[in-house]
């Protein structure tokens, strides 16, 4: 079982939670919180797999939870949560240490397949945030030093994929933002079966995120997106 704890200064929210992860047949909510110290007290004494966490706290942010988190032992995988899709917020918790970002707008069932995820060790962020993240790492592509790459030494598009048909279709829509319900209803399939394809797809490319799959596509040129700054979900 992934034992997951919440933390949400809201009472109505967590209880939304927890029934949407109670009905997850291998998960349990093993602890509740409503502020920032709840969250670094909970995390110390149930040492949870996961930790849901709000963004907007009245005491410390969820990125300064996070930070500080992140330097303990044993510290939890942190799923971030939150109604705030703006930059600042999404790119300071991940880079604080956050696995994961889910919007509050999210379908229920988004939870528990984010909260599976990051008991896994893999990111999953809202589509939303997704394409800002692409948008950032195709406005500012680095090497392993953290230096930009020259355009000579960008990866080269390869001439054949590892995929099926049908797994390529999975991918394109992935890159776009399309979480696995959105896909499966598109390809008149179930979630289960896409889920899978995803699944499939990450060890046949050697990657481990949403994220990760959606940028191999782009450069790939199997989808497009919009430049930095550019289209409607640009901040």
């Amino acid at each position: 079982m992934i034992t997951v704890a919440i933390v949400d200064d809201h009472p109505v929210v967590r209880a939304g939670l927890r029934a949407v992860l109670a009905a997850a047949h291998d998960m349990t909510v093993v602890a509740e919180g409503a502020a920032a110290a709840d969250a670094l007290r909970l995390v110390a004494e149930r040492r949870p797999d996961v930790l849901v966490l709000d963004v907007n706290l009245p005491d410390l942010s969820g990125v300064e939870v996070t930070r500080r988190l992140a330097g303990r032992p044993a510290t939890p995988a942190i799923l971030a949560l939150t109604a705030h899709g703006d930059r600042e917020t999404i790119f300071g918790l991940l880079e604080a240490g956050a696995i994961g970002y889910v919007l509050k707008d999210e379908a229920p069932e988004t939870l528990a397949d984010a909260v599976r995820a990051a008991a896994r060790g893999e990111s999953w962020l809202s589509p939303a945030v997704a394409r800002q993240v692409v948008r950032r790492a195709l406005g500012q592509p680095m090497d392993a030093s953290g230096d930009r790459l020259k355009d000579a030494d960008r990866p080269a598009r390869s001439p054949a994929l590892p995929l099926t048909p049908r797994e390529i279709e999975v991918l394109c829509l992935l890159a776009q933002g399309l979480d696995n319900t959105a896909i499966a209803g598109r390809l008149t399939l179930t979630t289960r079966t896409v889920q899978n394809h995803v699944s499939n797809i990450y060890g046949k490319l050697g990657v481990a995120s949403r994220t990760e799959a959606a940028l191999f596509a782009i450069r790939q040129g199997l989808v497009a997106v919009s430049p930095p700054g550019e289209g409607p979900n640009a901040q």
